[in-house]
This record gives C-alpha cells, structure tokens and sequence, in this order.
C-alpha cells in the first residue's frame, strides 16, 4: 500500500477534515525536514471531492515500529515498509520544527521558518497536542509557547500572523505576541502559512467556558441572573472594553473606510440572497422571512455610512481568553469557508459585536436542551443573556466612546444574518442544536 492509499483512508477520520472520502488524492510536495529513523517529511495533499479541491499539510512521522504511545496517530503503511503517523503528536519530531522557527532555517526545500527578533523560545521542550483539535491542530512547548498549525492551506497573507504581528508591534495587551511562523511556497509561487508559534498563556480560561459555568450556577439555583454566584456580567463588561481597544488598533494599524448608503444597501441586499438560500436548505426558516426581510429592508433604507475596518471575522466566546491581567483575543484568521480576500477586506465592526452577542445566546440556551425544568428556566436565560449582552455593549461603549446599540437598526440586521449562518450550520453538522438559532430569531 502507497502512502498516498494510507493517506486517503486516514484524512477522512480526522476532525479537523471537513469532507468524507475524497474522488482523489495527491501528494503534491514531500519536504524531508529529518532523516532516520524516526524520519519527518512534510507532506502537502491534494483532495478532490465533488468537484471541489483544497490543500491541506500533513507532517508525517515515519518508524520501523510505531511504539505503542502513537499507535493513536498511525496513518498506515508508507510504501517502504515501514509505518507513517501523525508527527505532531511525537515530542522528538516537533522539536525539529521548534529549532527551525529557532535557527530561521531557510533550506527546508519550498518551507521557510522565520522569527520574531528576539522572541524567547526554548527549543528544547517537549510538546503535547491540546484536546480542542478543529480546524487546526495546537501543540504546547514547555510553559511558554504554542504551536498553531493550519491542517488547510490557504495561498496569500494569512490575517492570523499579519493582525496579531501589526497588533504586537502596536503593543496591544490583547493578543498573544507571535514568536515565528513556518511558511511554504506553493507550486504556483504563492506563499502559504503553515504554522505560528506564539506566546502561550498558562492558566488561562476561554469565555465559552467562563460563561458556561455562569449559567451552570444560575440554573442550580433558579435566581435572577444578577444574583448567581457565578454573575458574569462584570467579565462581559471588561470583555466589551477590550474588543474596543482591538477595534482602535485594528483600525490604526489598517486603516479604515467608510460604506457609503449605496454599499449599505448592497450589503443588506447580500443578506436577504443568504437567507433565501438558507430558507431552501432549512424551510423552518421560511416562517420568519417577513420579520427578516422588513430587518434587512432598514438597513438598506438607512440612508447613512457605516464606518469599515479590519475585524476578527469569527468572533466568539470560544475565541477570547480571560488570564490574569485582562481578556485577550485568538484566532483571527477569520471564517474559515469564507475566501482569504473576503477574511482580509474591511467590514463594519458591528460585525464582531454581533457575532459576541449571539455567542451570549448560545451559551446559554445550549444547556436548556433537554433538560428537566427547560420552560422554567427559559426566563432566566433570556435574562441571562440581556444583561450579559447589555454589558457587553456598555464595556464597549465606555472604552470606544460610540455604543454598539446606538446603531440599531444595523446591528440588528448583523445579528439575524449571524442567526440565519448558524440555522445551516446547524442543520448540516449539528441538528439537534439547530432550535438554538431558530429560537433566538423567533425572539429577536
């Protein structure tokens, strides 16, 4: 069996591969980053599937005898006969690509690593893969740095090292400062990112988590949101001032524009062709088309400019960390299905806020399904979650100077498209959540 065989048997079980069985598979560049035995090559594949194609990397560990602690990452026979896994999850071979990041080795064939001047890296730490595996896959060095690789390669400037590179150098205290990063150069000459390595912040916890277990202890005891033991309303109000200040400096490091009542108008137009296309995959959206299009009717009437700038582009809960000093944003690279110029252009910032406080929603509703007692406790989520979007916005207004829900009629709008992406999301990947967004459009 070939290893590109191996290889098409293996991709489909991995989480972060978003496709079934591909039509056809092809190892389109194989880099020796190490030689012996273990062996590491860097492998960027082809899948083709109903048409559509997309390149993803894979660092391939080769043994004679996998031992028994990777038996869970083999990917099968490499042809030779021997055995290939997964290399991220062997400590002895990602130190390989730690100290290339280190030396700014540039020989690696078409790969590049590169380095921050002088960024503290120990590059003798041993690593282990975080369990949040999606996307991309994260690896932790030591105490001090973390390793994020893209499992999907994507031709051009990725905004993930370009934002927080500019957001570092403008001394934001809300990213995580970039150490060095790992590039290729594709067969068509574009260069492609691999990887960032950044600072990692040890001990600290993701919103998602944070406001989950806010709810968690509001519908233990069936109070009012204020009075839980676990109120979060004061995190979501420092959460607010921090995405203002990354706003500010989104907007000082890239500029801004404005989109003139024409372009509003467009825009809004945008959203009703997204909704209708959703209605046709998920008709129990069809039930709101009245209450959605009149939504999108405003904006497109609104008759005024909306300031654009760079955004985060997938802004959530699960997307911001809380540590000691303060809320720090990750990961923006944006949506992932959304093209690389789309990710990199200016949008209305309103466009972050609307995706954080749909987020509110979800963390609260998501544990209501099922649940003995869900009618009761229906109240006091929608509490939960107008006091913790309220002070999201106040945060935001008190750091940026312009409240969020003095534009209306716009965030409204951003909002119910939020909604309407997340009923087909839902629907394709996760049905049984699909009443979340549904529910919350219902409310709107």
């Amino acid at each position: 069996m070939t290893l590109e065989h191996s290889l098409a048997t293996w991709l489909p079980a991995q989480r972060w591969y978003p496709g079934g069985i591909a039509d056809d598979l092809a190892v389109v560049a194989d880099t020796l980053l190490a030689v012996g035995d273990p062996e590491l090559r860097h492998l960027i594949i082809t899948a083709s599937r109903g048409g559509a194609a997309a390149r993803y990397q894979v660092l391939a560990g080769v043994r004679a005898v996998v031992p028994d602690e990777l038996s869970h990452a083999v990917i099968g026979p490499d042809g030779s006969g021997r055995t290939a896994y997964d290399a991220l999850h062997d400590p002895e071979l990602t130190r390989v690509l730690l100290r290339g990041i280190c030396a700014e080795r540039a020989d690696a064939g078409t790969l590049r690593f590169a380095r921050e001047p002088a960024a503290p890296i120990e590059d003798t730490a041993d690593s282990y893969v975080l369990s949040a595996e999606q996307s991309n896959t994260s690896l932790v060095f030591g105490e001090s740095t973390i390793l994020k690789v893209f499992r999907r390669v994507f031709a051009g400037q990725n905004p993930d090292l370009e934002v927080t590179r500019a957001l570092a150098r403008l001394g934001s205290a809300h990213v995580a400062r970039p150490f060095g990063w790992i590039e290729a150069r594709l067969d068509d000459g574009e260069p492609a990112l691999l990887a960032i390595l950044s600072e990692y912040l040890r001990g600290a916890c993701d919103g998602w988590t944070l406001a989950a277990t806010s709810v968690r202890d509001l519908y233990a005891d069936t109070s009012r949101a204020a009075e839980a033991g676990g109120d979060f309303a004061g995190e979501a109000s420092r959460l607010g001032a921090a995405t203002a200040s990354v706003h500010a400096d989104l907007a000082t490091a890239f500029g801004t524009s404005l989109l003139e009542p024409v372009a509003v108008a467009e825009l809004a137009a945008q959203m009703l062709s997204r909704f209708e296309a959703a209605s046709a995959e998920v008709p129990e959206l069809a039930a709101h088309a009245g209450k959605i299009a009149a939504a999108y009717a405003r904006l497109a009437d609104l008759g005024a400019a909306l300031p654009t700038q760079r955004v985060h582009g997938d802004y959530h809960l699960a997307q911001v960390l809380r540590t000691q000093a303060g809320w720090v944003v990750l990961d923006f690279e944006g949506e992932p299905a959304t093209s690389l110029a789309r990710r990199r252009s200016r949008s209305p910032a309103l466009q972050d806020v609307a995706g954080m406080l749909r987020s509110f929603d979800y963390a609260a509703r998501h544990q209501l399904m099922g649940r003995p007692g869900e009618a009761r406790l229906s109240e006091a989520a929608r509490e939960w979650v107008a006091r913790n979007q309220s002070a999201f916005c106040a945060g935001y207004a008190e750091a940026n100077g312009t409240d969020p829900r003095a534009q209306a009629t716009a965030l409204r709008a951003l909002m119910l498209d939020k909604a309407v992406y997340e009923v087909t999301y839902e629907a394709r990947y996760r049905p049984s959540w699909a009443s979340i967004p549904l529910d919350a459009i219902a409310g709107m």
